[in-house]
């Protein structure tokens, strides 16, 4: 039983990546861009909406329909570090930040976002 709290414990203290992810057509090269407190998460609610085609972003949502999930792949492109000592910091300005850097990035490298 000890186990199983020590088991649960840890649970409730890990904390998720967090980060920029990417979904990309890989016949067209568009590309969908975005900055969550929890990538592992997001991406399987990305793939989900998408799949059921309930995802917000109807251009992104047409192409998967049109051209389907083979088309596409997922990638974590930047994790972002939690900050030591402080357990409960909001990172919501970090991630727009790096959200806002990548897509400078990638529009730099003459990728078409959604």
């Amino acid at each position: 039983m000890d186990r199983r709290r020590e088991l649960k414990r840890e649970y409730k203290e890990s904390k998720p990546d967090m980060g920029v992810f990417v979904i990309r057509s890989k016949s067209t090269g568009r590309t969908y861009i975005e900055a969550t407190r929890n990538l592992k998460g997001s991406i399987n609610r990305a793939r989900f909406t998408l799949n059921f085609g309930s995802h917000l972003h109807s251009e992104l949502q047409g192409d998967w329909n049109e051209k389907g999930e083979a088309d596409f792949e997922m990638e974590i492109i930047e994790i972002l570090e939690y900050k030591e000592g402080v357990p409960e910091a909001d990172y919501t300005d970090e991630l727009e930040l790096l959200r806002g850097m990548w897509q400078e990035r990638l529009q730099m490298d003459g990728v078409e976002l959604y």
